[in-house]
């Protein structure tokens, strides 16, 4: 069984509830009804409920099929109020939150900081940057972690690595030039990611242009200084570097370049890329010549599951990642 066809069984074993800011947009509302037909996970659209219904029923699509969060409304804001203010992350006054409880995507993010829904799937209309800024915003981040980043996972056709076809890697798609604090945030947020997702025990190895000290330089500190942030605040995660590519993933390559005992090299099952540029280049490097495919990438360092999907997704694409994040979601509740 693939990835994906792993990926969606786990998530219909225990639907999630995912809550949908942009159900106004026709590829979302189909995305969300056919979670709901496959037994994926429960949609909830939050906006205009009069709005949302009508939309559906205009689209061909049974409206009763989901549920909703009604921003038109004050029923229950009182509720939501009081419960929001009591949590820690919330910085906010009653008026404060009353504004952002008629903002759909504020909603959303409120809704599952309190624990009424799990997740929060937008990015078809909202942007990156306003999903982003809304989750540190309102869900905050996870413990530990300083940084929002992605990851990904490939599927290399030919390569054959401790994961089989599959390499995870990070971060391609948010941190632009991560100091050294973090990049140890991203490369944490990777291996629990991959951890959730698919099961696997993380090796997880920061890359650079030098192996083990075999070049000097700033970028290579920063490297040696994220591994040795990372180790000491996780030390129960195999991460390890600085390490070039061909040493973090080649067992042979490993055995000639690296001088130490390492639990990662050679056998690495996620790769941290150094900084955006090397991370957008590898991974068109990787999609272009190997003709592998990508999956994500997932928003990570929440503290709970905020997924950005891309603003040229279709229902198949949206369908996948919503099925990712509820899997997510499943072992968020289960640590």
């Amino acid at each position: 069984m693939g990835l994906m066809e792993t990926v969606l069984e786990r998530a219909k074993a225990n639907q999630q509830r995912v809550a949908f800011p942009e159900g106004q947009d026709e590829t979302i509302m189909k995305a969300a009804a056919e979670a709901v037909q496959a037994g994926i996970a429960t949609a909830v659209l939050v906006g205009d409920e009069a709005e949302l219904r009508s939309l559906a029923e205009g689209r061909g699509i049974n409206a009763d099929i989901f549920e909703y969060s009604d921003t038109t409304s004050d029923e229950g804001s009182d509720d939501l109020v009081s419960r929001y203010s009591a949590l820690p992350v919330c910085q906010l006054k009653e008026k404060g939150i009353r504004r952002r409880l008629s903002r759909p995507l504020e909603r959303s993010m409120i809704l599952q900081a309190i624990g009424d829904v799990d997740i929060t799937f937008a990015g078809k209309i909202a942007t990156t940057g306003e999903v982003i800024a809304a989750g540190q915003a309102l869900v905050g981040l996870a413990e530990g972690i300083d940084v929002i980043s992605s990851m990904g996972i490939f599927n290399i056709p030919g390569f054959e690595g401790p994961e089989g076809s599959l390499l995870g890697f990070g971060d391609s798609a948010v941190c632009a030039n991560p100091s050294a604090d973090q990049l140890a945030s991203i490369a944490i947020s990777c291996c629990e990611t991959v951890k959730a997702l698919c099961g696997w025990e993380p090796r997880c190895a920061l890359l650079s242009y030098s192996t083990c000290g075999s070049s000097a330089g700033e970028l290579v500190e920063k490297v040696t200084e994220a591994r040795d942030i990372a180790n000491s605040r996780r030390p129960d995660l195999a991460i390890d570097g600085e390490f070039q590519l061909d040493a973090a993933i080649n067992p042979g390559i490993a055995e000639r370049k690296v001088g130490r005992e390492s639990a990662v090299a050679g056998r690495a099952n996620i790769i941290i890329w150094p900084d955006l540029n090397v991370g957008n280049v590898g991974v068109k490097l990787v999609q272009q010549f190997a003709h592998a495919d990508a999956y994500g990438p997932m928003l990570q360092g929440f503290a709970k599951v905020v997924c950005d999907c891309s603003r040229g997704a279709g229902v198949s694409e949206i369908l996948g990642n919503v099925a990712m994040s509820c899997v997510r979601a499943q072992a968020l509740k289960e640590a």
